[in-house]
């Protein structure tokens, strides 16, 4: 006899699939991604386990149809479909390439590629990829000067670099972009524009696979590890993913697999590497919600000014630090201040008549309970002061997304960021003030 469900029964079982239409969105029956599936499965490519989705928290990914068991392979894909540099010699540009004096890098040949196939999106035989690929990135050499300077230290600076890196490697550029004219009808100056190179660049920079290529004698000696790869770029990041990634020899194939339990309906991800939010940010122009990897950096100015000049051994002090890298990557985690943060505090507040223990703080050893309580002291006012420091940037980003709104979206994602770093410290701070009251 079937079991008769109740009310409550059915009005759960409606609110979950309702949650669910509201959660996910199939993305796998519009023309974009039917043509494109056309496209992969005429280069060998089968699959009935990925569909392409809308996620509520994550954005466009993919979603696994059927439950995978640990060691299953999520997705295989041809050699065919995958864009390299082989794809780019074998092209029309390969000749232009093979005679240009200096050689260009691998970076450089991907980057024309995608540019002159963009150029001629219509007719290209990449179209069906290049249809969903991203118009712009989030990456800091896409955002503006506004929004760069709200970085925390030292992603500013880190990105500034990244910026002058691109922008001078496009002018670098100039003259081997004008020996491709005969290729065009219109002026190369309008086909390689800066858009269209930094748009290049961050294509390559935050959807390649490492996939390892032979030296070719007609590009520089710089590593050739980039493949573009259709589809399998969909998949999102997510520091809890454990997979397996690499390009199968015998199956000529880049392949990847699970090592964990994956529920029906559920996202699939991967992990771009033990990444903290600023490094994803920078690299990929994105913030990791709860990334266990994820520091708060104290700059070495903010560490040095709790401690007078006065200090006749500051100066020595202050060298032993720099000798033993100990004023680098000082942070605060999940777990509180790092060890090389409470060891450079160690080494700082130790007195006169204890500095010559100073080798024994590097070691790790108690020096005298007043150092230990000076220590977490010290680092309990430096984490105090930014919290205030972090809640006075989101409060000046929240007026800001009030005032330009155009600048709405990157301001959310720096926003992001600061609120991640927020969390960490007011952590560190209960952590801290644990430790402080089993010193006492």
């Amino acid at each position: 006899m079937k079991k008769h469900r109740g009310r409550t029964y059915r009005k759960r079982r409606r609110k979950q699939s309702t949650d669910f239409i509201l959660r996910i969105v199939n993305l796998s029956h519009r023309k974009k991604y039917i043509l494109l599936m056309k496209w992969l499965k005429e280069r060998g490519y089968e699959d009935n386990k990925l569909r392409p989705a809308q996620f509520s928290e994550t954005g466009r990914g993919l979603m696994t149809t059927k439950t995978l068991q640990a060691d299953d392979l999520i997705i295989s894909l041809p050699e065919k479909c995958l864009l390299t540099t082989d794809t780019v010699l074998n092209s029309y540009l390969g000749e232009y390439i093979e005679k240009w004096i200096p050689p260009v890098s691998p970076l450089v040949a991907l980057c024309t590629f995608l540019i002159a196939e963009k150029y001629t999106q219509k007719t290209s035989l990449w179209k069906p990829y290049l249809d969903l690929l991203p118009e712009s990135y989030t990456c800091p050499v896409y955002l503006e000067e506004e929004t760069v300077n709200l970085f925390p230290e030292p992603l500013r600076r880190k990105a500034y670099a990244q910026r002058q890196v691109v922008q001078e490697l496009f002018l670098s550029l100039q003259h081997f972009f004008f020996s491709l004219q005969p290729l065009f009808l219109e002026s190369v100056e309008s086909v390689f524009n800066y858009n269209a190179f930094r748009w290049a660049w961050c294509t390559i920079n935050t959807r390649t696979v490492y996939m390892k290529h032979p030296q070719k004698a007609c590009l520089s000696r710089e590593p050739d590890t980039y493949a573009l790869a259709p589809y399998l770029d969909l998949l999102n990041h997510n520091p809890a993913a454990q997979v397996e990634a690499g390009f199968n020899e015998k199956t000529r194939c880049y392949e990847i697999k699970t090592l964990l339990h994956c529920q029906k309906y559920e996202e699939i991800f991967i992990g771009y590497g033990p990444h903290d939010n600023q490094r994803l940010l920078l690299e990929y122009g994105f913030v990791a919600a709860h990334n266990p990897h994820s520091t708060v950096h104290v700059r070495t100015d903010t560490l040095l000014g709790y401690f007078l000049k006065e200090d006749r051994q500051r100066p020595v002090k202050v060298s032993i630090l720099q000798e033993h890298r100990l004023l680098e990557d000082l942070t605060f985690g999940w777990d509180g201040p790092s060890w090389r943060l409470l060891t450079a505090l160690k080494l700082l507040c130790l007195k006169e008549d204890e500095f010559t223990s100073w080798k024994k703080v590097l070691l790790g050893d108690v020096i005298s309970q007043r150092n230990e309580n000076e220590t977490l002291d010290l680092s309990t006012k430096i984490c105090i002061s930014m919290i205030e420091e972090t809640q006075y940037v989101l409060q000046k980003i929240s007026l800001l997304k009030t005032d330009f709104m155009h600048l709405a979206s990157q301001l959310t994602l720096i926003e992001a960021l600061w609120s991640e770093e927020l969390k960490i410290l007011q952590l560190s701070a209960e952590i801290l003030q644990g430790l402080s009251s089993t010193t006492v």
